[in-house]
């Protein structure tokens, strides 16, 4: 089981904002330059779901990172240093 420590999650929430906040502003230059490409009720939710959608590019980019890269040092258990 991962070991889930605040400042973890707290980076977690750090990444899912600023997702969102790119996908807001994804949205609102598709509006400002194809108003015509999605009905006008419909801008909220291609901000959610454009942001969704940067946010599972970002956690697809940092899995490949880890798997390549391998996990950070200093992360683990005290465990994991024994074995």
């Amino acid at each position: 089981m991962p070991d889930l420590t605040k400042s973890k999650i707290l980076k977690e929430w750090v990444i899912l904002a600023l997702c969102l906040g790119v996908g807001g502003h994804v949205a609102l230059g598709i509006v400002l330059h194809a108003p015509h490409a999605w009905p006008e009720g419909r801008f909220g939710l291609l901000g959610i779901l454009s942001g969704i959608s940067v946010y599972v590019c970002v956690q697809v980019c940092r899995s490949l990172w880890w798997l390549i890269r391998g996990e950070p040092t200093g992360t683990g258990s005290q465990d994991s240093h024994n074995k």
